[in-house]
Formats: C-alpha cells, sequence, structure tokens
C-alpha cells in the first residue's frame, strides 16, 4: 500500500485482529495468535470458532505462526494456517494443556509462571526447545503464554530466516519488554495502577493478578466507551471500597453517570460521577491511604489520557528578543502565519505544554482573555477543534502577573482536567499553585545533595587508555589519588570515575576489564579525606549493570549511565541501591561518528526522551528524586544542536529532575574554531553559561577553572546580595 503511493513512512495501527488488521496488507515474516476470546464480535464473529476463523486469516505462506490458543480455538486457527501454507508452532502458558497432548506430544514452548519478584517484575520459566528461568517487566499468570508466543515467534522467524537467536537475545528481549496500560505500575504508596481491561475476560485477568499485591482498599477509576458490557466487566473486577466514573474524549464514551450506575449495581457503594480522567484519577489518590490500591481501569482511552496528564511536561523557554520569541514559535511547530502574529507578545516569560486539541485552545483562549499570548503549534492549528482530537503544542506567554492570572482562571473553571494544567504551569513559572491544584513541585522532604541548591561541579576521572581528553592520566592508583586530591582542593563536589571510553568510535571494554579498572581506583581514592567522609560523592561512569554493582559494593554513591537505563538490569541495579542515578540522552554509546538523525527541536525531543526513560525508571521502583537528567551533548547531535542543548538547558528543568551538562573539551567547540587541544577556556565560557542557565551540575576534566566560573554566575545572580556563599 505505502510502496503503491511512495510514502516515506507508512503506519500500520493494530485494531480489531485478523484479517481486519492494517498490519495485514503488508508481507510478515511471522505472525502469531495469542488466544482468542469474543470481543468485537460485531465485526469479527458471534462464536470463538468464527472469531477465530478471523484472527487466523493473518497467516501467511511459508511464514511462521505461532499460537497458544487451545480447545475449539486451536482447531481454527490450525485449520486456516495450514490452508494458507503456514507452518503452526503451539505453546502453552499455566493452565493452557489440554488432552492433546498425550496424542501430539508436548507444546514445542512450554511457559510457567514464577511469580512476581518486585512491584513490576516477574519470572518465568520456559521448558521444551528452549529451556531457563527468565525475567520479564510484565505482571501476571497470562505473561507466561505471551512471553512464550513472543519467543517462539522469534525463534522461528530467525530459523526462517537463517538467523542465529542467541539465549542472551531472548533474555534481554524479554527483560525489554513493555506495555503501556497493561497493568502498569505508576506508584507504590498508594499502588497505582493503570490497565486497558474493557471486557469481563481482561477484567477477571486483572482482578487475578491483582491479587498478587497486599493492599488494604481498592479504589477504582473507571472510564469506558458505550458498547462494552459494563455490568458484567464490572462485576468481576475486585471488591472496590470506592469508586470514580470519567469520560474519555472521545464520542463513544459512556456518560459517567450510566457507568455509575453499573459500578453500584456490581456493589460499590461509594461511587462518584466525575468526568475527567485525570482529574478522576487525583481524586481516587486523594481518597487512598498509602497501603491501599487505586486502579484505572475500562479503556485504553482512558489509560492515555491519564498517561498523557502523568507525562505532561511545561517547559519555560528561553527567550531573548523578538528574533528569540519567533524561534520559539518556530520550534513549537507553528506556522509562519502565527509566528508573524504572535511574536511581539511572546518576549515575556513563555511556556510550552502539550495538550488534547480542544484543550490547547482553551488554554490559550484564557492566555489571551487575561492580557497574555498564546499560539497552537502543529498541522491544522487553526481549525476548529471538537472534543479530545490529538495532542499539540501550545505556546503561552506574558507576564509574571499575566500567568498567575492565567493560572487562577484555569483552575476557578468547571472542571473539564485543567486543574492539572494550571498547577503544572504554575510550578513551571515559578508560582504559587491555586488552592487544591495538583502541583507537579517535588517532595520537600527530598535529600540534600551537593546539587541541592547550588550548581555541583563534577570532576572527570577516567582510568582508561583511550578517553578523548585525558586518556591513560590517571590509570596508576597513586595517579588517580593524586588527581582526585587536586580536584577537591579545586572545589570538586563529584568525581565521576569512568573505565571505559565512549568517544566515537571507542571500541567497547568487556564487563570484568571495566570492573578491574574502576573497582581499585574507587577504593583508593577513600583515602581522600573529603571521599572517605562521604564530603565529596563519587559516580561511577559505566553502562553495564555488572560494572555498577561492583562499583557501589566498592564505595560509590552514583550511577552516570550514558544509555539512559536502557538495560532493565542497570534499572534495577539502581532501584535495589536506592543510589542516585544519572540519566543521560544518547542515539549510540560509545558514539557512532556516522550517525545523522534530524531533529525539528532538539530541546523538545530529547525532552520527550528523557521523559519516557523516567517512566522506566518510576515503573522500575527508582524514586525521582534520586534521579539526574543529562541531555547528552555531543551523543549524536550536530555542533548547532549541541550549542541549542547548552543554551536552553534550563529548559530540562520541567522534567522534575536535576540537570546535568557534560559538554567538556566536546566536538561543538570545534565549530567555533577550537582544536581538541584547544578547548579549555571555550568549555569554562560553556560552563559559566550552563550555570547562568540552570544546570544543576556541570560534568569537566579541569575542576579549578570550572569551579570559578561557577562562582563567577552564581554571584552575578545575586549569591552574594542573598548572603550565600557561592561555593
Amino acid at each position: 500500500w505505502g510502496a503503491g503511493r511512495r510514502v516515506e513512512v507508512a503506519v500500520l495501527e493494530f485494531g480489531l485482529g485478523g484479517e481486519y488488521e492494517a498490519t495485514c496488507g503488508g508481507d510478515p515474516v511471522g505472525t502469531a495468535v495469542t488466544n482468542v476470546s469474543l470481543e468485537h464480535t460485531a465485526v469479527r464473529g458471534d462464536t470463538v470458532a468464527e472469531i477465530a476463523r478471523t484472527k487466523a486469516r493473518i497467516a501467511r505462506p511459508d511464514a511462521p505462526f505461532v499460537t497458544a490458543c487451545d480447545g475449539e480455538a486451536l482447531d481454527v486457527v490450525r485449520e486456516v494456517a495450514s490452508e494458507a501454507g503456514a507452518p503452526v508452532t503451539r505453546v502453552t502458558g499455566d493452565g493452557d494443556t489440554d488432552e492433546r497432548e498425550s496424542a501430539e506430544g508436548p507444546p514445542a514452548f512450554a511457559a510457567t509462571y514464577a511469580g512476581r519478584v518486585s512491584a513490576t517484575n516477574a519470572e518465568i520459566s520456559l521448558a521444551g526447545e528452549r529451556e531457563g528461568t527468565y525475567r520479564i517487566p510484565l505482571v501476571g499468570a497470562h505473561q507466561a503464554a505471551n512471553a512464550a508466543v513472543a519467543v517462539a515467534l522469534a525463534d522461528r522467524t530467525a530459523g526462517a530466516l537463517e538467523a542465529d537467536l542467541a539465549d542472551r537475545a531472548v533474555r534481554d528481549g524479554l527483560a525489554r519488554a513493555t506495555w503501556p496500560g497493561r497493568f502498569e505500575v505508576l506508584e507504590t504508596a498508594p499502588l497505582t495502577v493503570l490497565d486497558g481491561a474493557h471486557n469481563p475476560a481482561a477484567a477477571r485477568t486483572l482482578a487475578a493478578t491483582l491479587d498478587e499485591y497486599d493492599y488494604d482498599d481498592l479504589h477504582l477509576v473507571y472510564g469506558a466507551m458505550h458498547d462494552k458490557d459494563h455490568a458484567e466487566t464490572a462485576a468481576a473486577l475486585p471488591d472496590a471500597a470506592s469508586a470514580v466514573t470519567c469520560r474519555p474524549a472521545l464520542d463513544r464514551a459512556e456518560d459517567p453517570d450510566v457507568l455509575a450506575v453499573a459500578l453500584r449495581s456490581a456493589g460499590i457503594d461509594r461511587v462518584t460521577a466525575g468526568d475527567d480522567v485525570a482529574d478522576a484519577l487525583a481524586t481516587a489518590v486523594d481518597r487512598a491511604d498509602p497501603d491501599d490500591c487505586v486502579l484505572l481501569v475500562g479503556s485504553l482511552f482512558a489509560v492515555a489520557e491519564a498517561r498523557a496528564a502523568r507525562m505532561r511536561t511545561v517547559r519555560e523557554r528561553t527567550v531573548r528578543g523578538v528574533d528569540g520569541a519567533a524561534h520559539a514559535l518556530d520550534t513549537a511547530g507553528v506556522q509562519p502565519d502565527g509566528i508573524a502574529a504572535h511574536r511581539d507578545g511572546v518576549d515575556h516569560r513563555t511556556l510550552t505544554l502539550r495538550l488534547r486539541g480542544d484543550r490547547a485552545e482553551r488554554v490559550a483562549a484564557a492566555a489571551r482573555i487575561v492580557g497574555g499570548d498564546a499560539a497552537l503549534g502543529g498541522l491544522g492549528a487553526n481549525e476548529d477543534r471538537g472534543a479530545g482530537g490529538e495532542y499539540v503544542p501550545v505556546t503561552v506567554a506574558g507576564t509574571v502577573a499575566e500567568l498567575r492570572a492565567l493560572v487562577d482562571r484555569l483552575a476557578a473553571g468547571d472542571g473539564g482536567g485543567l486543574g492539572g494544567v494550571a498547577a503544572d504551569l504554575a510550578a513551571a513559572a515559578g508560582i504559587d499553585a491555586p488552592d487544591g491544584g495538583r502541583s507537579s513541585e517535588g517532595d520537600e522532604s527530598a535529600p540534600e545533595f551537593p546539587w541541592s541548591d547550588r550548581t555541583a561541579v563534577m570532576g572527570v576521572l577516567n582510568v582508561t587508555p583511550d578517553s578523548f581528553h585525558d586518556g591513560g592520566r590517571h590509570a596508576d592508583l597513586d595517579d588517580a589519588v593524586a588527581g582526585v586530591e587536586r580536584m577537591v582542593d579545586a572545589g570538586v563536589d563529584i568525581v565521576d570515575v569512568g573505565g571505559e571510553s565512549t568517544r566515537p568510535g571507542a571500541d567497547p571494554v568487556p564487563a570484568d576489564e571495566e570492573i578491574e579498572r574502576v573497582v581499585p581506583t574507587i577504593e583508593a581514592i577513600q583515602s581522600v579525606p573529603a571521599v572517605g567522609s562521604g564530603d565529596v560523592l563519587v559516580s561511577v561512569d559505566t553502562r553495564k549493570p555488572a560494572v555498577a554493582r561492583a562499583a557501589l559494593e566498592a564505595g560509590a554513591d552514583i550511577i552516570n549511565d550514558v544509555t539512559g537505563l536502557e538495560d532493565p538490569a542497570m534499572r534495577s541495579v539502581v532501584a535495589d541501591a536506592d543510589c542516585p542515578v544519572i540519566v543521560m540522552h544518547s542515539l549510540d554509546a560509545p558514539v557512532d561518528p556516522d550517525a545523522d538523525p534530524e531533529y525539528d527541536d532538539v530541546v523538545g525531543e530529547v525532552v520527550d526522551a528523557l521523559r519516557e526513560r523516567l517512566a522506566l525508571a518510576d515503573t522500575a521502583g527508582i524514586d525521582r528524586d534520586r534521579v539526574i537528567v543529562d541531555p547528552g551533548i555531543g551523543f549524536g547531535k550536530s555542533p548547532a544542536e549541541d550549542f541549542e542543548l547548552l543554551a536552553r538547558c534550563g529548559e530540562f528543568a520541567a522534567l522534575g529532575c536535576p540537570v546535568l551538562v557534560g559538554h567538556s573539551h566536546k566536538s561543538l567547540y570545534g565549530a567555533v574554531g577550537r582544536d581538541a587541544d584547544d578547548r579549555e577556556h571555550a568549555t569554562v565560557a560553556g560552563t559559566a553559561l550552563a550555570a547562568d542557565r540552570g544546570a544543576d551540575i556541570v560534568r569537566v576534566h579541569d575542576v579549578a577553572e570550572n569551579r570559578a566560573a561557577v562562582d563567577v554566575a552564581a554571584a552575578a545572580n545575586g549569591a552574594l546580595r542573598d548572603g550565600e556563599d557561592p561555593e
């Protein structure tokens, strides 16, 4: 389809399943039908057999076909797949064996659910053609069959392509599996779960999964489409102490009052008919005690709205004059006519966030009413929008007084989901949140670190022979200790020990070799009094979980992961240690010198990417007050984009985490005529700029010079006037 129309990007969306899938328009190398249930009966058929036949028509000649179906459904999918010429592989999960096994032999892959090992992780065991115990970041006995299907499909597809499938690849693939909105744990106190279950069968599976958790009372948030079986779905859910109904912004969404009747009929006495999804979730969380559970369920559309509100960021844009205003609007997607109309009014405080189209228009209108200005981004930005719609960027601007008036106006509205938006705008603009608003400010009881109230200086201590700036300088332990002593005398706050270079084209270092480099160094520098006492912290710059674990045991305080917690095992190490972690944005580590990515707005896109990594950290149980973000200057960006990140580093505060800027001696300074051995002064200038623009940590090779730059920036911003010591 796409090739015939010469499109550059084709999106095939999964929907009903089976022959009605857009994905059937392609030429798949493998297909699978996990199970069959009575869903979408108006289109797919009224019986299990009819639906199985519809779903199995995804089979293609000679392409492996995998299924975990049993009973009548298995008979049908086998028949259809065989008619299509597809070889069939049967797998099972817990409780999926039947009398066929004695006649036809065991399934090719049999998975057994071994149980939950953390709030968000479980273990399964595989038997048959592949054996072993594997960890998956998905909870519930039904995930055993899902995992078996995934492994079998990968195995059979690799075989068809004459490729090897190593056990390490299977292990990593299962460990990295994510399924947003399917038993997605947002918090643990109270346990807050999003699940898109929207039929009785899925609700029963959800109830069984929730039974693995120990909680006191359950508080439901329920939103669903009007064509679903609300009564049966509600009856299949666990007993709840209270419920709040809501309405996703979709024409098919059921009236919250109708849903409330269904929930009361299911035996829930305390039911509140709400409206906005995010507001309903906030109401339920406010009701819950720390040992309770809050469950949002009924529709993937409701889950999507809850996730969007949860992950919303408001970036304060750096705007300097009319040209800066035009640039801010351009990178937010505003069309040229909109830029010309609004740039003169966007030279005060400027904030950008993404909202549902109808809400973006309401926020923009409110901003103009109070005397500010606003512009919408995205295609069709000036078209009339109905309820819901695509999420679009909206940029609002005004004086602090105008923004405060905007916040008050949104908070005083008649609901509609703008209370949370008001609180997020207030937090980003540094003004008081309205009474009753949900603030996105951090916990006042968060631990104190060197970066808590000033810009901290991190000194680089590479114990590698091939780092781009100081390779080999500290390979000897005595040299490493002497280097740290010099850093301490110069005013360092953190020493970053690295045992593997991530410079462009660097060769990867095996984990055991990296451990041999960093562990003795970390142990040796404990002899420096400031390090041994904990006044100066130690971080380890590594992307390997085994190295991180060994470094922490040797005395490191912080993990600096240039892959941004890409490896699930690294997330587990950090969560178990409850230590600070630096989450960096990178496309490749080590840097691929041939990579040439394209960004429309490098800051906005890196913020979005880091936000997804923060969601993974949350799911892994890593406290947000332990996370530091690093935009990754020099990692997959052009010099112009690197300078953009440096100039706008303060916008990353929208993520609610401290911001680290690592720019020292990097290639961006080559664009201003500084060769690799002549970048010390340029680095100091960059440090002063970063500290002035809001960086919480600067990572540098030359501590004394950059400490001076940080202190001057602090003094220029009022540290001396306010009676603070810039050091």
